[in-house]
């Protein structure tokens, strides 16, 4: 009896273990395989806004994300279709170094969804572009930036003189210049995406040269204004927080809007090759100004006003931000 009891127990042990195992393979079954290829590592500013939004769908339970970060470009059409042959149902990264790999492997996995940060247009039928159009919230910066140098200099560092790093300084000149017609710039492009000490050196030079506003579109410029007590602009993240009394304002990427899109697309087995660009504008939510936070006693009430009208005109649809690409060039004598 003692002994039927036992196997009585053991039999629906092993059933409610089965039911778990079941249940468990049925929610794993309802999350979207997710994986990433980042040729940066993931703090660096522009990958780390998609990863942070990836990691928010993982942590809502949505996708099971795997990644893999500091990619060579040599290596990336392999670690693409390495994604893609495991299954991965979305596969997300930037591709502007290696467009032609990347638009290869798409076409060789036609059942996948590819969406990735691209110059290029969308390839049918499931390679999606996007990009962080934030020149709305870069005008902004540029207002405070206008009205806050002393010296009306302006140093400006960027990456690559790409359309997509050449909009954000175009539009960020023109704020400048709205609010102090008489604000010089220089610009520098370091030939890096992640260099900070390289971004560093060419943001002492500036300072040499008597700018006391910084425009961080790199890592390293805002060490730079903090040592030599100058003020720094931030760029697709929020750095305030490791710089209080240097970083006085950042025009934000929220990449949320952007992956949800793409992953009820992926779930109702809608996705197809389109341009998610305009998920990154502010009126999706896809872009804003920060806080002022601890600068907020600090820039002037009357510039405050002339940035929040602006923002407002912004939303409202009644001021459009030019969308330069062209490489932007230093004013400064």
């Amino acid at each position: 009896m003692h002994t039927r009891r036992s196997l009585l127990k053991l039999a629906a042990a092993a059933v409610g273990l089965s039911l778990a195992a079941s249940a468990s393979n049925a929610l794993a079954q309802g999350r979207i395989k997710v994986a990433a290829v980042y040729t940066v590592p993931v703090e660096q500013q522009w990958v780390s806004r998609i990863h942070k939004a990836l990691n928010a769908a993982k942590d809502r339970g949505d996708i099971e994300y795997v990644f893999s970060e500091k990619v060579a470009n040599a290596d990336y059409e392999r670690v693409m279709r390495e994604f893609a042959e495991k299954g991965n149902q979305l596969i997300v990264g930037e591709s502007f170094a290696v467009e032609a790999a990347a638009r290869k492997v798409a076409k060789d996995y036609p059942k996948t969804a590819f969406l990735m940060g691209s110059s290029g247009k969308p390839q049918p039928p499931n390679f999606a572009v996007f990009d962080n159009y934030i020149q709305e919230p870069a005008y902004l910066t540029g207002m405070i930036a206008g009205g806050m140098t002393k010296t009306n200099r302006i140093g400006m560092v960027g990456g690559y003189p790409i359309p997509e790093v050449n909009r954000l300084m175009h539009a960020f000149m023109a704020g400048a210049k709205e609010v102090n017609p008489k604000v010089q710039f220089t610009v520098t492009f370091i030939g890096s995406w992640f260099d900070p000490p390289k971004a560093k050196e060419a943001a002492f030079a500036m300072i040499e040269k008597g700018a006391d506003v910084l425009y961080a579109e790199r890592f390293g410029v805002s060490d730079a204004a903090k040592e030599r007590g100058k003020l720094a602009i931030g760029n697709v993240i929020d750095t305030q927080r490791e710089y209080p009394n240097t970083v006085v304002a950042s025009a934000l990427w929220n990449m949320e809007p952007t992956i949800e899109r793409a992953l009820q697309a992926v779930k109702n087995n809608t996705f197809k090759a389109e341009d998610y660009g305009q998920y990154s504008l502010m009126k999706f939510k896809g872009s804003e100004l920060a806080p002022l936070g601890s600068f907020a006693s600090k820039v002037p009430a009357d510039l405050q006003a002339k940035v929040t009208a602006k923002e407002k005109e912004i939303r409202d649809g009644k001021f459009k931000v030019a969308v330069v690409e062209t490489e932007p060039k230093s004013t400064a004598k």
